[in-house]
Order: structure tokens, then sequence, then C-alpha cells
């Protein structure tokens, strides 16, 4: 690799806003912000959702069907 044209690489929090959970891991995003975690000092990056506040992965999810288009679907492609 060329040295000079990578960004940096580093360990990193992400926190999502809505839940305060919040996950170590290693990114090229940087942020003028900081907050300790275990006694080290890492840059902090704000998330709107993660999988602790995404509705898929809570399981929390439901179809949004105001017009009837699933029982649209289901009767014209349904086994006769």
């Amino acid at each position: 690799m060329k040295a000079g044209i990578h960004p940096e690489y580093r360990a990193v929090v992400f926190q999502d806003v809505t839940t305060d959970f919040q996950i170590v891991t290693r990114s090229t995003l940087s942020s003028k912000e900081t907050i300790k975690v275990d006694g080290a000092e890492y840059p902090l990056i704000k998330v709107d959702i993660s999988s602790a506040s995404h509705p898929f992965y809570t399981g929390k999810h439901k179809i949004m069907d105001t017009s009837g288009r699933v029982d649209k679907f289901r009767k014209r492609y349904a086994q006769k």
C-alpha cells in the first residue's frame, strides 16, 4: 500500500441516541466528541438507528397496510 493516501483507521464508539446502546469498533470516521469506555478515550459517533433500536432486529416490525395491498396480493396469487 502507498503511504499517506489512506485514511486513519482507528477504534471509535458508535452510540445509538435513542437507546444509548454503545459499541466499540474500528472505523475511518472522525469526530470532535470523545467518550471514555473501560478507561480508554475514543471518538464518539452518534447514530439514529442501530441493531438495538431498529424494528427488524427488535421484533417490533409491523406491516403498515392502509390500502389493503397485502390482501389484494394474497387474493390475486392464492392457490386455487
